[in-house]
């Protein structure tokens, strides 16, 4: 590598290369010994450093910064969608998740996505509309754990939302970027026009923006708790709103809101140098394929290869190309599809599929296939095709008792259905099953079925050591989310970077056979050895969004994604 500094230590010096998005800028280590919040909008954390200033704890906090983030952050997630806890209570030295994932309506059919002829739908032909919009799962989520694990009472939580949807908040220059950029979609519905697009223009940087709508549901909300959500006038609202809608209309009904339920589930563990990886088992992909490409990694010696070795980078994006073959075939809603989840992050399994990457070279496209994991009785599928696109959010969250959160939450596309309803964007979350059901005759894992939940791959992730948390992350970003958290735990773990320097390091991403490489940051200098290995190299914008959080003994670090608008506060 050439330069004065290379750029692996550009980025551990706070000296990043030019980031597209953020002109080259950095976010600084932030320390507390106390409780900290990371996430990705300064209102969101800023309300969770006050839940947890006043004493609430982890879980408290996650309700209050959702909440704001479902105002001020509304083209990646909110109460119109759904989301993932990984959640440790210090108090019981126990780690469990809560899948809080959409549910398809019971109406819906294998052929959601296809056309007359059994074609699968274009992309966005699926997505605007209410055929995408599957059941909401955040407001459960928030209400049922706090009601297991909170501390303040509920409507104290809710009202910072409130309080903020009614002054009013500053509109932020991502928010009208990615206004101006969608305003055809958005246009499309007037209650989503009239509210993002007001006069027929972008909300502006800088403008005051009051949602008295979404005020109104929260109200209904923090008196009522989740049943006002599912069981009420705002659930008739939303089915209205998805089955009338004029083109493309879903197929919600109000039982699919009254019978939602969230399932508490067991983590998903992978072994990783001296530390277990723990995260969001089905129907996310994450924690799997995450441990998959940790647990083949795991079979070199990365610290020694270092950051700026394109060796390295062969190594995690080839063991990910494995692993996302394996979750292609395999993985789905396990309470619909049988999957052999124990045998995929078995360390013998994936000591086998290591030996694959020992060569100097890409693998060729051939050599990428599925492996034959242990299962506990056999099951034949086909390889999924379905389609998932970025715009998801992530927080972190440890309180000064040590109950940690980790949450990853989202309306799945930027600004998800473009449906509005009660002050609040819908999901499209369907989109996220295979648009195919058969493949030559044999069943998709990941095909529609009513009540399933698709397959996502957002990996709320908690690291653990000597089964205490250490690391809490996770990141917005499609299917890039796993290469994502995958790259920060390595450059933490691996490299020796702390968890700000680990973040901002430029990301290099393999899934399908692509190497895809952060354009404008030092990361461009691997391209040629990469295609020399034999990758195909793309150069392009790769927008996460991690917030994480480090537990040292001197106390707690924090970092924040400088490719977003997310800040870490603590005290």
């Amino acid at each position: 590598m050439t330069g004065s500094l290379s750029w692996a230590q550009q980025a551990a010096d706070g000296v990043a290369p030019e980031m597209s998005h953020t002109a080259g800028a950095t976010k600084t280590l932030v320390r507390a010994d106390e409780f900290m919040v990371s996430a990705a909008n300064p209102y969101a954390a800023q309300a969770g450093q006050d839940v947890l200033g006043k004493g609430g704890n982890a879980i408290d906090a996650m309700v209050s910064v959702q909440l704001v983030l479902g105002l001020v952050e509304p083209q990646s997630s909110g109460i119109g969608g759904g989301g993932f806890l990984v959640y440790y209570d210090a108090q019981n030295n126990r780690l469990t998740t809560f899948d809080g994932r959409e549910t398809a309506p019971r109406a819906a059919t294998p052929q959601l996505f296809q056309t007359e002829d059994g074609e699968p739908l274009k992309f966005f032909d699926a997505v605007v509309g209410g055929r995408s919009v599957g059941t909401p799962g955040i407001v459960r989520l928030l209400y049922d754990t706090h009601k297991e694990y909170g501390a303040l009472p509920w409507a104290d939580l809710v009202q910072p939302a409130i309080d903020l949807a009614e002054q009013g908040f500053e509109v932020s220059p991502r928010l009208n970027e990615l206004v101006t950029r969608d305003q055809e979609r958005l246009s499309r519905f007037k209650a989503t026009r009239d509210y993002f697009l007001p006069g027929g223009k972008p909300l502006e940087v800088g403008s005051i923006l009051t949602n008295p709508a979404y005020a109104a549901t929260l109200k209904a909300i923090s008196e009522g708790g989740a049943d006002a959500f599912y069981k009420g006038p705002i659930a008739a609202d939303i089915v209205e709103a998805v089955r009338t809608v004029e083109n493309n209309p879903g197929v919600l009904s109000l039982e699919d809101f009254s019978s939602y339920q969230v399932k508490e589930r067991t983590p998903v563990c992978a072994e990783y140098r001296r530390y277990e990886v723990c995260g969001m088992g089905p129907p996310s992909s994450g924690a799997l394929t995450l441990g998959q490409i940790l647990g083949m990694a795991n079979q070199f010696d990365l610290a020694e290869l270092g950051p700026e070795n394109p060796q390295a980078w062969r190594i995690i994006g080839d063991a990910s190309r494995l692993a996302f073959a394996d979750r292609g075939r395999y993985m789905a809603d396990s309470d619909f599809v049988p999957m052999p989840s124990s045998g995929l992050v078995n360390n013998g399994y994936l000591a086998a599929r290591a030996e694959l990457l020992q060569r100097e070279d890409a693998l060729p496209g051939k050599a990428v296939v599925p492996g034959t994991p242990t299962w506990d009785h056999a099951h034949l599928l086909a390889d999924d095709e379905s389609i998932e696109l970025p715009s998801t959010t992530h927080f972190s969250i440890i309180d000064a008792a040590g109950n940690a959160v980790s949450m990853t939450s989202s309306v799945e596309n930027g600004f998800g259905s473009r449906l509005m309803s009660n002050g609040f964007i819908l999901n499209n979350q369907l989109t996220d099953f295979s648009f195919r059901s058969h493949k030559d005759g044999v069943p998709i894992a990941n095909r529609v079925e009513p009540g399933k939940r698709p397959r996502s791959s957002m990996s709320p992730t908690i690291v653990l050591q000597d089964d205490q948390p250490y690391m809490l992350i996770g990141s917005p970003g499609g299917s890039r989310i796993i290469g994502y958290t995958a790259k920060t735990i390595i450059a933490h773990i691996d490299w020796g970077m702390d968890i700000q320097e680990a973040i901002e390091l430029p990301h290099a991403v393999n899934r399908f056979g692509t190497f895809d490489v952060e354009q404008g940051t030092g990361a461009e200098m691997l391209a040629p050895a990469l295609a020399e290995m034999g990758f195909e190299v793309n150069l392009r914008d790769l927008n996460s969004g991690l917030h994480g959080i480090v537990i040292t003994p001197e106390g707690l670090e924090g970092g924040a994604d400088p490719r977003r608008e997310g800040v870490a506060i603590g005290r």
